[in-house]
This record gives C-alpha cells, sequence and structure tokens, in this order.
C-alpha cells in the first residue's frame, strides 16, 4: 500500500518510524515549490548503528520529480526513513512523497 507526504520546511522528518512494519519497493520525490529548487537528503537511521544516505545534497529543479527504486523494510528494532529538505533560495522548500 502507498504511503503519501506533503513536506514542507528544513527541518528533519521521519516518513517511516522503525517498527512500522512496511515495505517498500520505490520512492517518488516532486519539487512543487512554484519558483525555487530544493536540495533533499534521505536516509534510514538506526539507533547506535547511525546514518545511511540513500540520497544526499540531490537538488530537485522547480517542478522535477526524481524516482528512486529502493527495497526497504522497517521491521521492528530495524531503521527509520528520514527526509530533510534544504532552500536554495529564501523561500520554504515542498516536496510531495510518495512510498510505494
Amino acid at each position: 500500500m502507498a504511503k503519501y507526504f506533503n513536506i514542507s520546511g528544513e527541518l528533519t522528518q521521519e516518513l517511516l518510524a522503525a517498527g512500522n512494519n512496511v515495505k517498500t519497493s520505490g520512492i517518488s520525490l516532486t519539487n512543487i515549490h512554484a519558483t525555487t529548487m530544493c536540495t533533499v537528503d534521505l536516509y534510514i537511521e538506526k539507533r547506535l548503528t547511525g546514518k545511511f544516505y540513500l540520497l544526499k545534497g540531490v537538488e530537485l529543479p522547480i517542478g522535477a520529480t526524481l524516482i528512486h527504486n529502493i527495497a526497504f523494510s522497517n521491521a521492528t528494532g530495524e531503521f527509520g526513513l528520514y527526509i530533510k529538505l534544504n532552500k536554495s533560495a529564501s523561500e520554504t522548500p515542498a516536496v510531495d512523497v510518495i512510498l510505494r
């Protein structure tokens, strides 16, 4: 089952918590801001193990969509999935995220 998120701002946001027991096969990221691009960090993290980046500093142009095929399961005690947006101008970044 797909999961849908509207992400905005520069705070790190949790997409999937460890223990949600969700399996994904891919992710779609779309820059929905009308006038500025944004930079995306997407990573998995496990307590006491650390962060592992799937995307680091990837620039999304205005209206662009990035589709990334990833096999990921976040069973109990495993990894959570996180996203961090960074603005490239004075505007607040905004991205739509679809996990499938």
